[in-house]
């Protein structure tokens, strides 16, 4: 069975056991600041285990893209060096919420491995919770009697687990349970004869691996650490589906799958470098089939590589692709994106984001491969210069803070400084660098720690009911709150039965103003959503939660937000009308103040076109179109309405339709209700993103006169300062003409005054043993200038030694150069010379032995410095 018929045997064998059949949700996740990858099938039906919504259907099955890259279960480092890990992965999972549990789960889970795919079942090892007196929690003999059921001959197959491998947790707190591993044995007969299956469970031999894990969520862990058994209880099961592909395919790696071949394949033609034949290319090739996926189906739903949280790791991923191929394959221009055809056509058929977004895949990672090729020329020739330094001072150690600033700052591998090194007969401090490495990562944990106490539940309600698109002001209920503490600060969390209060969510931000009873007004500051709840981030928790409060919105910050939102559905179809079809969003933040939208295209918007679409949108703004807002509407029939589903965004079945005449979007954000409202629309700057990504921010209503204001007041003082009535443009076209002349005037003369200034040092040079030495200090002359007569003087005289300086608008420069001959036979070295000197102009300087420079903000101290320095090259000499 090929990989595709693998996944669709799976989802027919559930839709046959009464499942509903989830198309995967996003590899990025969004409103859960817990997670920013889906790492587990599990993840989009989060709040149906936290009991923050009802489940929909009782029963669901999916096969679902995950990525795991930090956290317990980062993997990135493991990639590519075996066989089995990976970061991007799919999970083939069944749940059932609150219906059926361990007998069903146990059953049908060896129904379909043993009777749809027909594994052994001697090759078939399944493992139960042993039990944890500690925590009071038994064997779970439930489980095991199910499975004494199934095998034949349960004799060593059914075997018990650790607390470690057979108890999920969803984190310190919330739902948790035993869980049931189904591992499989693929080695040969011989090797099974000799080392019985049983005793090779969870040893991380590659060939006897965990295939499926089968969660039974029966408790809730506690803030105080106790567990308590939930009122109803879920099945969560997860399978990975590489894995799988390589149980029934026949395979020893997960690599050679018919789901990695053909990227392998690719690499191998593209690269010149076949798979198979040397294990350093395989690695690489490894390294680059996976990493591929990954960046792939993170740019499909929307996540672009930044130096920001979920972007970094998406560079990180990338980058350890590029310099695999770099290092390995030997491969300096970029490459990778070269092979997304072939990803596109094993997993486009599934995964219909892949061939959508395929053009502006290919660019972001093409762009990204040739942004890290630079960085790696350009730590190359830091390392090379640094090296260089070390060995003329004699030096053996390779400093570990110069390492870390190039893995930090420069994205450059510590493996390949430590190579670069060994070529050169120096070492790494590796201590160094790793107390620099855990000196971020501690710095790292702490800005994302965040501890939170218990719910305490005061009015039991199944959801909160979001009452703003009709009101800012409310009564509402506390149902429940809770405090949380986040880089050392305390906040206070609530939970309303009801609320006007929009969550941030969907680009638009949440939120704030206050609720009051009984003579207490308790300001809130910010409205969230964490998965599906809504959260109030309050001042204080008040003083009697059980009271009933007039929930009152922002109305002057919520109007202003409204316009931008608005505005931003009406900017998105003029610029579909002016720059074409393909403009698709790619993200948006809507504020009070602003608003900023992220969009697909390939050139920059000329001044013309953002004239256009400002044009437009002005346009439909003064023809005051309603709104016109459907909401619970099945989502292909919004599709049909001309919606666009964004890729990277999760959907339900029923969806809210926002339209503005031929503007037409799905939106769960607040609007005006005609666009009028707006006022005035106005684009304040454009500029790239990332390849293929374009991002305008504009202003609305009062931001934009105000706006518009202070371009009017800055014309008039221009116009002022012009003295002149007449047009400034072509005044100031007429000033910077004149500029130019000038400046061309000035260089001639201080190119005129420097050949001066190094004819009169020529004269004054003293001889200095086979040296000569040019010193003084220069009238007025620039830093750059000086160094240019240095350079003059070093070219003409090779036994040279100059010690210039000069002042210019009240600092101080200083310039210390040496001929060839005068830089390799002498023990001189500029950059010790500028240093010990460079106090005199109260600065500092560096630079390389036979050209340093110093700036300072003491002038009078030149002569004394020159002076000095003078003397001192005397003594060495």
């Amino acid at each position: 069975m090929k990989a595709n018929e693998i996944r669709e045997e799976f989802l027919s064998f559930f839709r046959s056991k009464e499942h509903k059949i989830m198309p995967s949700a996003p590899m990025v996740i969004k409103n859960d600041p817990t997670l920013m990858f889906t790492n587990a099938g599990m993840n989009q039906f989060k709040d149906i285990f936290l009991g923050n919504q009802p489940a929909k259907y009782r029963r669901v099955a999916n096969s679902q893209k995950c990525l795991r890259v930090s956290g317990k279960h980062n993997d990135l480092e493991e990639v590519g060096l075996d066989t089995y890990h990976h970061t991007m992965f799919e999970m083939l999972g069944n749940w059932s919420f609150g219906d059926y549990f361990k007998k069903e789960a146990i059953e049908w889970a060896w129904e379909f491995l043993t009777g749809r795919l027909g594994i052994p079942e001697e090759r078939i090892y399944a493992t139960v919770f042993e039990g944890d007196p500690v925590e009071d929690v038994p064997r779970d003999e439930e489980a095991a009697s199910h499975w004494l059921k199934c095998f034949s001959n349960p004799e060593n197959h059914i075997i018990d687990g650790s607390k470690k491998d057979n108890f999920w947790e969803m984190g310190e707190t919330g739902p948790c349970g035993p869980c049931s591993e189904i591992h499989v044995d693929i080695r040969s007969d011989s090797e099974r004869a000799a080392t019985p299956g049983h005793l090779m469970v969870n040893t991380g031999h590659p060939q006897v691996i965990e295939i499926w894990n089968l969660v039974f969520i029966q408790y809730n862990r506690r803030a105080g650490g106790e567990l308590e058994l939930l009122p109803d209880r879920h099945v969560d099961t997860g399978m990975g589906f590489e894995r799988l592909c390589m149980v029934i395919q026949d395979k020893k790696s997960n690599y050679d799958t018919d789901i990695f071949r053909p990227l392998l394949a690719a690499s191998a033609s593209v690269t010149g470098k076949p798979y198979g034949e040397k294990n350093e290319w395989d690695i690489a090739h490894r390294v680059i089939a996976d990493h591929l996926r990954t960046v792939a189906f993170s740019v499909a739903d929307g996540q672009l590589p930044s130096n920001n949280r979920a972007g970094y790791v998406i560079r990180r991923i990338l980058r350890r692709a590029v310099r695999y191929g770099y290092t390995s394959l030997g491969m300096n221009e970029p490459f990778i994106y070269r092979l997304l055809p072939a990803l596109v056509e094993s997993m486009g058929s599934h995964y219909p984001e892949l061939p959508a977004q395929q053009e502006i895949i290919s660019k972001v990672i093409r762009e990204e491969e040739q942004s890290f090729l630079k960085t790696l020329g350009k730590g190359l020739r830091m390392i090379e210069r640094r090296v260089e330094t070390l060995m003329q001072e004699g030096k053996t150690i390779f400093p570990g803070t110069d390492a870390f600033e190039l893995f930090d700052t420069y994205g450059f591998p510590v493996d390949l400084t430590q190579l670069i090194l060994r070529e050169n007969g120096l070492t790494l401090d590796e201590e160094a660098f790793r107390n620099e490495l855990n000196a971020q990562k501690e710095r790292s944990r702490d800005d994302a720690a965040v501890t939170a106490g218990d719910w305490v539940l005061i009015h039991e309600t199944e959801s909160t009911q979001f009452t703003g698109y009709e009101l800012t002001e409310d009564n509402v209920r506390i149902s429940r709150y809770r405090t949380v503490n986040s880089r050392g600060r305390d906040a206070v969390q609530l939970v309303f039965d009801r609320t006007p209060f929009y969550a941030e969510s969907g680009g638009q931000a949440g939120d704030r103003g206050y609720i009051e009873a009984g003579g207490q007004k308790i300001n809130i500051t910010d409205t969230i959503r964490e998965n599906n709840l809504i959260i109030h981030i309050a001042s204080a928790v008040p003083s009697d939660p059980s009271l009933t409060f007039r929930a009152v919105v922002d109305a002057e910050a919520r109007q202003d937000t409204a316009n931008n939102h608005t505005a931003t559905h009406l900017m998105h179809h003029a610029l579909r009308e002016v720059l074409g079809k393909h403009v698709e969003q790619k993200g948006s933040l809507v504020t009070s103040e602003k608003l900023r939208f992220d969009f697909s295209h390939f050139r920059q918007v000329t001044p013309e076109e953002l004239s256009a679409v400002e044009e437009r949108v002005n346009e439909m703004i003064m023809q005051n179109i309603p709104s016109r807002v459907l909401d619970e509407t099945p989502l292909e029939e919004a599709l049909s309405m001309g919606a666009m589903a964004l890729f990277g965004e999760k959907y339900g079945e029923k969806v809210r339709v926002v339209s503005f005449g031929e503007s037409v979007e799905l939106c769960g954000g607040t609007h005006v209700d005609h666009t009028s409202r707006i006022g005035l629309f106005k684009i304040i700057s454009e500029g790239a993103v990332a390849a293929g990504v374009r991002r305008i921010e504009a202003v609305t209503g009062r931001n934009a006169l105000n706006f518009i204001g202070e371009k009017l007041r800055i014309l008039d003082e221009i116009t002022t300062m012009l003295r002149s009535t007449g047009n400034p443009v072509v005044n100031i076209s007429k000033l910077l003409s004149e500029n130019a002349a000038l400046k061309g005037t000035i260089e001639k003369m201080q190119v005129a005054a420097a050949s001066a200034a190094r004819n009169e040092l020529t004269a004054n040079a003293e001889p200095a043993g086979r040296c000569r030495i040019y010193s003084g200090v220069l009238e007025k002359t620039q830093a750059d200038t000086l160094k240019n007569i240095t350079h003059q003087i070093r070219q003409s005289d090779e036994n040279s030694i100059i010690i210039i300086g000069s002042e210019n608008e009240g600092k101080a420069a200083l310039v210390v150069g040496l001929g060839d001959r005068a830089a390799a036979e002498t023990n001189l070295n500029a950059v010790d010379v500028i240093k010990a000197v460079s106090g005199e102009i109260s600065g500092g300087g560096g630079g390389q032995p036979f050209l340093a420079t110093a700036g300072g903000k003491s002038p009078e101290g030149l002569q004394t410095a020159v002076n000095k320095a003078r003397e001192m090259v005397k003594k060495m000499l």
